[in-house]
């Protein structure tokens, strides 16, 4: 119990000194906290996509932005968060820390992390191959710590552009001992939403959660409108703001971080195991692709001729075979004995298999017979063709 006391107390006192030595705001959020992570040890973070997290108090949260950077908000955020004392990680785009590299230097001697996005944040990172996401992720790193003038100073975190992660941009990031970040909330700031909107749905789902990374951006008008607002609304509701830098040294025993059902403390107790082996994935022609709804590759067919009655002339039409195909497309046979029994032609809407198109008997250019007083129906000619 002392333990538990202390523990709270401690929190309870760096929040305070956080708020106290914020120059000009006594009543400042601060920032309670900060966490060193070894990212060889804990590769993939944020429930949003991964098991594991950060180990987070209740009512802890981590700002986090992306995009950036991009005046005017990218200044007013850093104004933010300076008033407030509050730290946050930067995903920043390597594009944008060449056209404002003065914004980037500024978060990075403000105290803020600086972490990476990718060069160009394409729309579908999960869509690239291996040599052209490793490309992005690494022109991005190089560009960013270009801009600082030290690759020390760029934290080896990286979030995938849009959240569109792939397998094999992970073990690249895993082999490079980065961090990949996803998130444990959002304010769908990119929606196009109003700034009041934005606060409360990152205020509603800090409520459900208790704690969590949040992901904004700083490049949306209305995430620097929302910002104040929601900085005051957490230190009303009790929360504290946590920073994450990358260790110094690598963990020798890491601790293996776990994740809390919502709403029950303690239980259940998830520590991340190792990937599962991934299915390949199915390719359009298992689904019958392009021919979706047609039964050409699945019902053997015959060309044969068909004798008119009414008139002279033959026409040439697609009936269904007398059997089963020795094999479905893409699966080999099985041999078996017994022999299923031969489907009839109306079981496939014969003489209609593949629409009207095909049932509709036209005659060959011979001349017309005489007109009988017999129904106009094909019969079938014994002879088909090879």
């Amino acid at each position: 119990m002392r333990r538990i006391v202390a523990a709270s107390a401690a929190c309870f006192f760096a929040a305070t000194a956080a708020s106290a030595e914020c120059p000009g705001n006594p009543n400042a959020l601060g920032t309670a906290r900060t966490i060193a992570i070894d990212p060889a040890a804990h590769a993939r973070l944020g429930t949003m996509q991964y098991p594991e997290t950060l180990p987070l108090q209740d009512k802890e949260v981590v700002l986090t932005f992306d995009d950036g950077p991009l005046p005017p908000y990218t200044n007013r955020i850093l104004e933010i968060l300076a008033a407030e004392c509050a730290k946050a990680t930067f995903f920043i785009v390597g594009r944008q820390a060449q056209a404002f590299p003065d914004l980037v230097r500024r978060a990075y001697h403000e105290g803020h992390t600086i972490a990476t996005h990718s060069q160009n944040h394409p729309l579908h990172f999960d869509r690239l191959t291996v040599g052209k996401a490793s490309e992005e992720i690494e022109e991005g790193f190089a560009t960013t710590a270009a801009t600082l003038g030290d690759e020390k100073a760029v934290a080896p975190f990286f979030r995938v552009p849009g959240l569109r992660r792939s397998a094999e941009a992970e073990n690249y990031l895993a082999a490079r001992a980065v961090t990949v970040w996803s998130a444990d909330l959002t304010a769908d700031d990119w929606r196009h939403i109003s700034a009041k909107q934005v606060m409360q749905r990152a205020l509603d789902r800090l409520e459900r959660r208790g704690k969590g990374v949040l992901l904004l951006h700083d490049i949306q008008p209305a995430t620097a409108l929302a910002l104040p607002g929601l900085l005051q609304a957490l230190k009303a509701r009790g929360y504290r703001i946590v920073h994450v830098v990358p260790s110094d040294r690598p963990e020798t025993e890491p601790r293996p971080w776990v994740l809390q059902a919502p709403g029950k403390r303690g239980w259940p107790r998830i520590v991340e195991s190792p990937r599962s082996p991934e299915l390949p994935v199915a390719s359009p022609q298992s689904f019958g692709w392009p021919g979706l709804y047609q039964a050409r590759g699945l019902i053997a067919t015959k060309v044969v001729r068909l004798k008119l009655t009414r008139r002279p002339g033959y026409q040439s039409v697609s009936i269904v075979e007398g059997h089963w195909p020795a094999s479905l497309p893409g699966h080999p046979a099985e041999a078996s004995g017994a022999a299923l029994p031969v489907p009839s032609p109306q079981s496939f809407g014969i003489p209609h298999p593949y629409g009207p198109h095909i049932a509709l008997p036209v005659a060959d250019e011979t001349p017309k017979s005489t007109a009988t007083n017999q129904a106009d129906l094909p019969t079938l000619s014994s002879t088909a063709l090879p």
